[in-house]
């Protein structure tokens, strides 16, 4: 139960709700599989995280989970908004986030992306686009310095560097150490070498410097280590800004703990006043706000078992609605809807529909007896990287996104439909 939202409930027939809504009822009515958000814990822990580094502190990353509700709620709480792309960038807007409220990232952003980055909001009567952009390249500086000639507004600029810290997590969503594609590495003189080029250039004003060791880490230590290397860095600049990236850990199963918003608020920033940082801190968590916050759920369509060898139990989704498992191996834990307090005394293989051998949603899933087809099963923690990273492959649609509160659902991203699957086609 820890592993679900803030406000799930088990109904008096032993079956899941989420903030007052029966989650068989919602699949019935949305379909499956069906990513279920807790609203009021989304917004719990954009008010804990706001709580923890201040009011203006705090900007989420929203690949973790971007649609426009999402958006909406993010900057409603008083969250800035990290975008990476463009189509990040177009979606805050859409939700009617002010330009000035975003800051882009990217390792690779194109002139069409820093084009609409430092025009968004030109028309408004506030200071033309987003509030920052975190410099990635020497390329990206010369892009800048390209478009300042062309008569683009000056933007506010952050340099993100790579500090050499190695955060424990899997290799795929390192950031920090010096093999990396993001940023200007520390250690050879890269990151110096970058402001350097921007104050001679003029392309814009250098507020800041920016770091991020990496994603779901659980070490909060590796956090202030960090700090203290960006601050000594940073310290000859004089930069009024410093921005801490993001990364902390959730638990994905039981035997997992992972740090609250809380306690990485009081390490990092003790540890930032004793190093004796003045500038103002920064942090982009993604993952923390919202992994938890979902479910997926899911209907049992197979159970294949294989004497002597295994249990496979197929659902309507997998690797394309979820693609953690088979890109890191990650762990989740699945429960019985109509059932979640029953003992899990059967082992399992939980897979997808897909036509690959590792569409795997839970290589060794632990499952209360006599799940059959028709059931409905659903994994926990799925509300980072879920939808976001979600795909069509084998053509298969898109799941819906529920938001529930307080005994109501409402749809905030629909179900896509096989009309959806050719509308971009051409004959």
């Amino acid at each position: 139960m820890r592993l679900l939202p803030d406000n799930a409930r088990v109904e008096a027939d032993g079956s899941l709700s989420i903030a007052g809504c029966r989650v068989d009822d919602l699949a019935a009515q949305f379909g499956t599989p069906l990513f279920v958000y807790d609203e009021a814990h989304l917004r719990a822990r954009c008010r804990e995280a706001v709580s923890a580094f201040g009011v203006d502190r705090v900007i989420y990353a929203s690949k973790a989970f971007l649609c426009t509700a999402m958006a909406r709620l993010a900057h409603d709480e008083g969250l800035l908004i990290d975008v990476a792309t463009g189509g990040e960038l177009f979606v805050a807007l859409n939700a009617g986030v002010p330009a000035d409220r975003c800051v882009l990232h990217g390792n690779n952003k194109s002139m069409e992306e820093l084009e609409m980055a430092l025009d968004a909001g030109r028309d408004s009567q506030k200071r033309p686009g987003v509030r920052h952009i975190v410099v990635d390249s020497f390329d990206e500086i010369h892009r800048l310095d390209a478009l300042r000639r062309d008569g683009h507004p000056l933007p506010r600029l952050q340099v993100r560097v790579t500090p050499g810290v190695e955060a424990h997590t899997h290799e795929y969503i390192a950031t920090g150490q010096n093999d990396s594609k993001f940023g200007f590495n520390l250690a050879n003189g890269d990151a110096a070498r970058a402001i350097e080029l921007i104050q001679r250039l003029g392309c814009g004003e250098l507020v800041g410097v920016h770091c991020h060791i990496g994603s779901n880490v659980f070490a909060v230590d590796s956090f202030a280590k960090a700090a203290d290397v960006m601050s000594r860095f940073a310290a000859p600049y004089d930069f009024p800004e410093l921005t801490l990236g993001g990364g902390l850990g959730v638990a994905y199963t039981e035997d997992e703990e992972a740090p609250t918003i809380a306690s990485w608020g009081n390490v990092l920033l003790d540890a930032c006043r004793s190093i004796g940082i003045k500038s103002a801190v920064f942090v982009e968590p993604g993952r923390s706000i919202v992994a938890s916050a979902a479910i997926t759920v899911y209907r049992v369509g197979t159970v294949k078992e294989i004497p002597g060898v295994r249990r496979y139990v197929s659902v309507d989704g997998g690797m394309s609605d979820n693609p953690r498992p088979v890109l890191y191996g990650s762990g989740y834990e699945a429960f019985d809807v109509s059932n979640v307090a029953a003992d899990r005394t059967e082992s399992a293989r939980i897979v997808g529909k897909h036509c690959e051998s590792g569409d795997v949603l839970i290589f060794d899933a632990d499952l209360p007896s006599g799940v059959k087809v028709g059931d409905l099963v659903a994994t926990a923690v799925t509300g980072a990287y879920g939808h976001s990273m979600a795909s069509n492959y084998n053509k298969v649609p898109r799941p819906a996104v529920v938001f529930a509160t307080d005994g109501k659902a409402r749809a905030v991203v629909r179900r896509e439909t096989m009309d959806d699957l050719v509308r971009l086609d051409l004959p």
